[in-house]
């Protein structure tokens, strides 16, 4: 039987890189999936689902507004019945710049994504999931929850509240049948890793690629491989950790 079988699964962030092989992942695997991003991207991902056999739906959702999350949460639940599983995978990048120069917009902009847009999922999600009996959230925080690194501040300090937020809830909500978890991936192949040209430029590559001590760049299908180990019931003993995915970047 394949793991999620008869499984609601909410993928926020699922138009590309790591949301999009999570999506057809769960999909794989069973479950009827809610993709959500916050352009249309994640109607291409639907239409590859459906493609292969899946059941699923899309909707566009900005996690940094309230209302928009609680309305997909809300289509969630009215299209499949319940929710038993949220993987909270939006996230953006922000710019590069020092800390003491570091413009306040964007710092805002980082913040509200990557970590009050997590918070804002939880809430709207856990209350489905307790009603189901149980179920499991994975968030996608980053090395960067465990380490520091120059010039990404607003990314650093969000992530590390990731994980900070991913623990707590996990305690709360582990008597009531809910299992919250992180991955944390390294440098992996994505849309935003091209955008900052740490992909396309050979030698930013090569750069990047020489901070893993594997040598090489992660793919989004290994991350998305630990987020349903994460959510599954293979992982039943597991909650409040952040599983590293960084082909060894924090062992250095």
């Amino acid at each position: 039987m394949r793991r999620f079988e008869n499984k609601i699964v909410l993928v926020t962030g699922g138009g590309a890189g790591i949301g999009r092989a999570a999506a057809l992942a769960f999909a794989r695997e069973g479950a009827a999936v809610m993709i959500s991003d916050v352009s249309g991207a994640g109607d291409d991902v639907l239409r590859e689902v459906q493609a292969a056999g899946g059941n699923a739906r899309s909707m566009r959702c900005d996690v940094s507004i309230p209302a928009d999350v609680e309305a997909l949460v809300a289509a969630t639940v009215a299209a499949f019945g319940g929710l038993d599983v949220a993987f909270n995978n939006a996230g953006i990048e922000g710019v590069s710049a020092p800390t003491d120069t570091y413009p306040l917009e964007a710092w805002n902009r980082v913040l509200a994504v990557n970590l009050t847009g997590v918070f804002l999922c939880m809430r709207a999600q856990i209350p489905h999931l307790v009603a189901r009996g149980g179920g499991a959230i994975v968030n996608n925080a980053s090395i960067l929850g465990h380490v520091g690194f120059a010039n990404a501040a607003a990314y650093t300090a969000a992530k590390h509240g990731v994980l900070g937020l991913t623990k707590a809830a996990a305690i709360e909500n582990a008597a009531r049948g809910v299992r919250i978890n992180a991955v944390c991936p390294a440098f992996i192949e994505t849309p935003m890793l091209a955008r900052a040209g740490l992909t396309t430029d050979p030698g930013a590559r090569a750069a990047v690629e020489a901070m893993h001590p594997i040598r090489r760049l992660g793919r989004p299908e290994e991350v998305a491989a630990a987020a349903l180990w994460l959510a599954s019931d293979e992982a039943s003993f597991v909650t409040g950790t952040g599983m590293l995915v960084d082909g060894g970047f924090v062992a250095q």
